[in-house]
């Protein structure tokens, strides 16, 4: 990956960590179905929105949209839902320790789907180490939750696969002549209309109480957070990078989510540098470094010459 991919990557990580605690927020008003369609439905109508002000409307070709559809199931309809349905479970902690696993799955996918992201020993042993770091950064505790609701762990680790599924159907939308912002929204109109019968009969959010105003408030900022920045302004950068990098360099994503959520945490809220963190972050680094590829070649390089 070049810099500029990096540097995607990096403000990915960022705009996406923060989904697991808008999620977290959100459920105290919404459903989980509910939620997840509130939340594709209103990133749709921003990326509509920016489309209409730009003039670059959604094609009209059937096959362009039958993409969009498939990549609209398995990038935000079957993870969004698995993932916050697993939530009303489990941590979120927890949930993103699972998350981190989406890089393993998208290797093995993308060694026998595509012709050039092979399955090789360093990278195997960058996302290994990359998972590990991710464990280490969210601390113990996130662990002790495993073993109990397994369902819900399950859900998680099914909406990785998923991922990782899509990260490598999603490559197909670089010979389509579509923009990032076309990709998103025609994704997320997808799954919005996915989710609308998913949501009506499973939660029947009609029949729900209303909660106090305080928590509406409290859920409506989180929602907005989710639609336009972890939704919206997230899979426009996604569809970049993976038009750039490829899905396996992609995904490293869910590696770099906790790292931001530290710094973020240590540079606004004031919070401690703690030497988990530290531990972490550089066995994240060494995974990345090890499925990039380029730092161990000039290493390699370095000892022949010495």
């Amino acid at each position: 990956m070049g810099a500029r991919d990096w540097l995607h990557l990096i403000l990915l990580a960022i705009v996406w960590g923060g989904s697991f605690f808008f999620v977290e927020v959100a459920l105290e008003a919404l459903p989980p179905f509910s939620l997840v369609m509130v939340r594709v439905g209103l990133a749709a109508g921003i990326l509509h929105l920016y489309l209409c002000l730009n003039g670059t409307p959604l094609p009209y070709d059937p096959v362009i949209w039958l993409a969009l559809l498939g990549m609209g199931f398995l990038n935000n309809a079957v993870p969004f839902a698995l993932i916050t349905w697993g939530q009303t479970e489990i941590t979120s902690s927890l949930a993103a320790i699972l998350n981190a696993t989406t890089p393993l799955f998208t290797i093995i996918v993308a060694h026998f789907w595509t012709a050039d992201e092979r399955l090789t020993r360093t990278r195997i042993f960058g996302v290994v180490a990359g998972l590990a770091g991710v464990m280490i950064m969210t601390g113990a505790d996130a662990l002790n939750g495993i073993g109990g609701a397994l369902v819900a762990q399950f859900a998680v680790l099914a909406a990785a696969i998923s991922y990782a599924f899509a990260g490598v159907f999603g490559r197909r939308f670089k010979q389509m002549n579509l923009s990032p912002a076309q990709t998103a929204a025609g994704q997320l109109t997808a799954a919005t209309l996915l989710l609308l019968p998913v949501a009506a009969v499973w939660d029947q959010p009609w029949d729900l109480p209303m909660p106090e105003p305080a928590v509406w408030v409290s859920a409506a900022l989180a929602l907005l957070g989710l639609a336009a920045l972890s939704t919206a302004l997230a899979y426009v950068i996604y569809f970049r990078v993976l038009a750039t990098a490829g899905p396996t360099n992609l995904l490293l994503v869910t590696f770099l989510a906790p790292i931001s959520a530290a710094l973020l945490g240590i540079t606004i809220l004031g919070e401690q540098l703690t030497g988990d963190q530290i531990s972490g972050m550089l066995m994240i680094g060494i995974g990345l470094a090890a499925i990039d590829g380029r730092p161990v070649s000039a290493f390699a390089a370095l000892m022949r010459r010495t």
